[in-house]
């Protein structure tokens, strides 16, 4: 199936139904449907989409009234569209544009002045605005949709055409680009619907996170089940909360961040708040135990965890509603999906017995086509078997369920023991002091590798290192202690609210021989 014919069926289907709300704005199907073919249109004048001289298109915008359009419309045209995220460095933003090749940048009228930026590091580019014409080789995307037609281009499209680039650096920090298709879109939409979600006319998900990344990725699942998605331009927890409330909101993707701020601005304490809400998901990076306890004591078992990466988003492995009301199963990321396989394995790409640590591989018709023009990176990621190495260090235990332990690139070798950050930071965080932690491998002439904890408090809070110390020292083995331990005002994160244990390394190694 093409992503594109799902597009088709939901406007079909629910034309006079509400599809998008943004502010006091109100789209049906049939309006985000037309807005699509116009700019689908748009996008073939010009001479991109399947079939023309160029298929990748910039996109860098925030969330707002054009959003699901535009990302439908590429699917229509056959585009492929290369999203920035706002809040990285205009040097990363010209790399992704340079090294794809891309020559037209959409772009959103607050984004203008970076879009300009862009055009001086980037040959050749040209700039589509939405609803912004500064310059005589401009577009004006809305003004040119307004003019163009209607009707659905009905592009011959194939299987493999591809949809969307994706960068993603990981925990190593350099750049990759990933690719999916419009096969591996559909596919990425029955995957969320047959393991995350189960949406229905009267259903509506809130977007507060960028569309451009997973949050965009549940559009089409609700679009295909007659509900609504709820755009907001970012996240503030008073009027995520307000919105929730108005919209009755069931559905809600959360990153951890995001839950912890709910709960330290006080806007939770009314139980009257976020009643309409069924399901709460979060992935993207692992959930604080004490933190995720709150929220099951707040709201109930409404959690769902799922675990996916860049090159097979979204669900490799999924903890349940049900599971969620297993305290043993907390600290695991879940089964695996039931259109996923998964298996944990050696060096060799051996299964390894249950229990014991491994690199996790997926195999799924939702992974990706591949790196952009990246040949050894794919010779080195995807097996011939078809298996998508994740680099992800994880075990299985006796019911199936995955526990993961951390990246391969991550793990600290201290005086001949290797150990892995997560399990760490996992007995750091269940003291109430600690907001935040991270845990890298620092020099050491005696243990080659020390264990280092960089650890941010909850506001008001205070703690001695000895008092953390021991509550690792009661959880795990000795070698596994931190040697020291580091207060800081904030743990960093990537941009989609990752931890970036790289940042906290770098500096610690920058002058070792």
């Amino acid at each position: 199936m093409l992503a594109a014919e799902l597009v088709r069926r939901g406007a079909r289907r629910y034309a006079n139904r509400v599809a998008v709300v943004v502010g006091d704005r109100e789209m049906t199907y049939a309006e985000v449907d037309e807005r699509a073919n116009r700019l689908a249109n748009v996008f073939l004048s010009l001479g991109y989409g399947a079939g023309r001289p160029r298929q990748r298109v910039g996109l860098l915008a925030d969330n707002g009234v054009w959003s699901v359009p535009l990302e439908f419309a590429c699917l229509k045209a056959g585009v492929a569209r290369v999203p920035l995220n706002a809040r990285l460095s205009v040097t990363e933003q010209a790399r992704m544009l340079n090294e794809t090749d891309v020559r037209l940048l959409v772009h959103s009228e607050e984004l203008t002045d970076r879009a300009h930026e862009l055009v001086l590091r980037c040959e050749g580019l040209r700039l589509a605005g939405l609803g912004v014409r500064e310059r005589a080789d401009d577009v004006n995307l809305i003004a040119e949709a307004d003019a163009a037609s209607a009707t659905d281009p009905a592009v011959l499209l194939a299987p493999d055409d591809r949809t969307v680039v994706l960068f993603t650096s990981g925990t190593s920090g350099t750049l990759k680009a990933a690719q999916h298709t419009q096969a591996s879109i559909s596919a990425i939409t029955a995957n969320i619907l047959a393991n995350l979600v189960d949406p229905g006319r009267d259903s509506a998900m809130l977007h507060a996170a960028s569309l451009v990344h997973a949050s965009g990725t549940f559009l089409l699942p609700y679009w295909l089940r007659g509900g609504r998605a709820v755009v907001l331009p970012g996240f503030d927890p008073e009027r995520y909360l307000d919105v929730i409330d108005d919209q009755r909101i069931t559905t809600v993707n959360l990153v951890p961040t995001m839950l912890g701020l709910l709960f330290s601005s006080g806007a939770l304490d009314d139980p009257k708040r976020a009643s309409s809400l069924d399901t709460i998901i979060y992935g993207a990076s692992p959930m604080p135990r004490p933190m995720l306890e709150r929220g099951l004591e707040r709201f109930g078992p409404r959690f769902v965890q799922y675990y996916g990466q860049t090159e097979a988003p979204l669900c490799q492995t999924v903890l349940d509603k049900v599971d969620h009301t297993d305290p043993t199963l907390l600290g695991s990321c879940g089964h695996p999906a039931v259109d996923a396989e998964i298996v944990i394995a050696d060096e060799q790409g051996d299964p390894v017995p249950p229990g014991e640590i491994g690199e996790l591989r997926v195999r799924a018709p939702f992974a990706m086509a591949g790196y952009f023009n990246a040949p050894e990176l794919n010779a080195q990621t995807i097996t011939p078997g078809g298996w998508i190495r994740t680099r992800d260090m994880a075990r299985a235990d006796d019911r199936g369920y995955v526990h993961l332990v951390d990246r391969a690139s991550d793990m600290i070798i201290t005086g001949g023991y290797n150990v892995y950050p997560r399990e760490v930071e996992d007995a750091l965080s269940v003291h109430p002091a600690v907001a935040e932690c991270a845990v890298v491998g620092a020099p050491d002439p005696t243990w080659v590798e020390a264990v280092t904890a960089f650890v941010s408090l909850r506001p008001g809070a205070s703690v001695t290192d000895e008092e953390l110390l021991g509550s690792v020292r009661d959880r795990l083995a000795g070698y596994k202690v931190p040697k020291r331990i580091e207060i800081v005002e904030e743990i960093p994160k990537s941009p989609v609210g990752k931890i970036l244990r790289r940042a906290l390394r770098e500096p610690l190694w920058r002058d070792q021989p």
